[in-house]
């Protein structure tokens, strides 16, 4: 996949380069800050801590198009992150991840089938997409936590050899 060759930005408006992330592990997660789901942003902030120094980041891409779960500006999205969850992983611009309107990246993420076969449409928020050191991509559900059993140890597997 040619993930790493997609123009997108972080939050804040400044480009991100995605290609800063070739050869790590990376935990693709579209994110929001009212949806039922939200407390995920804990397990999220857990895994970045725990395997950072390992070669492994999350990236949270915000996305308002399930029940308009992210209506915030990028600020106050960073707020919400910051003062709620101590997110320091970083997170992109808000973008959609389905329909005519799907960024790139989404476009090339959901060619990929998750445990069940199902690959498309994002379902809901926090879908993850774990794109390994040697850029292999596996899919998660939203219902597949961060603390997960099947995704840590898909993570662990992941992480750059060293």
């Amino acid at each position: 996949m040619a993930i790493y060759e997609h123009a997108i930005n972080r939050l804040d408006g400044s480009a991100l380069d995605l290609r800063a992330y070739e050869g790590q592990a990376l935990l693709i997660v579209n994110v929001a800050s009212k949806c039922g789901l939200t407390p995920q942003y804990e397990g999220l902030q857990t895994l970045q801590q725990r395997y950072a120094e390992r070669g492994f980041t999350v990236l949270g891409v915000p996305c308002n198009q399930f029940l308009e779960e992210e209506p915030g500006s990028p600020a106050e999205i960073a707020a919400f992150c910051d003062s709620t969850y101590g997110v320091t992983f970083p997170l992109t611009e808000k973008i959609e991840v389905n329909g005519e309107g799907r960024h790139p990246l989404y476009g090339e993420l959901t060619l990929v089938a998750d445990a069940e076969g199902r690959d498309g449409d994002i379902q809901w928020n926090f879908e993850k997409f774990l794109v390994t050191a040697d850029g292999t991509v596996s899919r998660f559900a939203p219902g597949v936590t961060p603390e997960d059993e099947s995704l840590v140890a898909a993570l662990e597997a992941a992480l750059p050899a060293g």
